[in-house]
């Protein structure tokens, strides 16, 4: 996640227990299908890590990571909420949400940490780029030398494209759950309503839907003649509209 950093950083701090932290990958499959993994999102875009990793330098510097002078390391937030509001961004719509426990050095920032040792906990899979919740991975047609990125896709728009579903994706990261973001679910959708006013699947049609006799009739009149005075003015010119093609013919 490059340029999230602060430059507010605290003296380098070496955890006693793991910290959960949240970030945001892009899920991989090997080129033989027998392995599953992640690539970053910016920095880490170039290398490929597994359920359980150790950072190394990017730049192939022979320093451990993190260093104070260098970029290197592994990246998470704090908070699931920061993680889902960085994958608003386009550029990372199409990633998922990984729940990581950090461990071993770690440089502490604003909002999350940069250290050397994580281990993915979870997999949180978000929307398709249709909006509706993913639900399956095909190839995203982009990866690295022997892995191949995923991109998960609802059940309408996999059609006919080999597909891995999240459990077979979860047997390849050696059981480490994969599951439907909370925040993937499709919009509330308009409900339709029948002849009667009366919402599908509801026994009382809502308050918008009162029979007119209970409409007060000082309210209701200014309204049915604006109504009346609208319709009679595109009858007009419906009207003038024909006596001109008459006119024509």
């Amino acid at each position: 996640m490059a340029g999230w950093p602060s430059s507010r950083r605290t003296p380098k701090e070496r955890l006693s227990t793991p910290l959960v932290g949240y970030k945001l990958a892009h899920p991989m499959v090997s080129a033989d299908g027998t392995q599953g993994g992640f690539c970053g999102v910016t920095l880490g875009r170039a290398s490929v890590y597994r359920v359980v990793a150790d950072a190394e330098c990017a730049q192939g510097g022979r320093h451990s990571s993190p260093s104070r002078w260098c970029d290197c390391g592994f990246y998470c937030v704090n908070t699931l909420d920061d993680a889902r509001a960085l994958a608003c961004d386009p550029d990372y719509r199409y990633a998922v949400v990984l729940e990581v426990a950090v461990s071993g050095r770690f440089l502490r920032y604003e909002k999350g940490l940069r250290y050397a040792r994580q281990r993915v906990g979870a997999v949180r899979v978000g929307r398709c780029g249709c909006g509706h919740a993913g639900t399956v991975f095909v190839e995203a047609g982009a990866g690295t030398v022997g892995w191949r990125r995923l991109v998960a896709v609802c059940t309408s728009c996999v059609g006919n494209r080999p597909s891995i579903t999240m459990a077979e994706f979860s047997r390849l990261l050696d059981g480490t759950p994969v599951m439907q973001d909370d925040m993937a679910r499709p919009y509330d959708p308009v409900r339709p309503y029948d002849l009667s006013g009366a919402s599908a699947g509801e026994d009382e049609a809502p308050a918008d839907t009162r029979d007119l006799d209970q409409v007060d009739n000082a309210a209701l009149v200014p309204l049915l003649t604006a109504e009346v005075a609208l319709l009679q003015a595109r009858l007009d010119e419906i009207q003038r509209q024909l006596g001109r093609l008459t006119e024509r013919g």
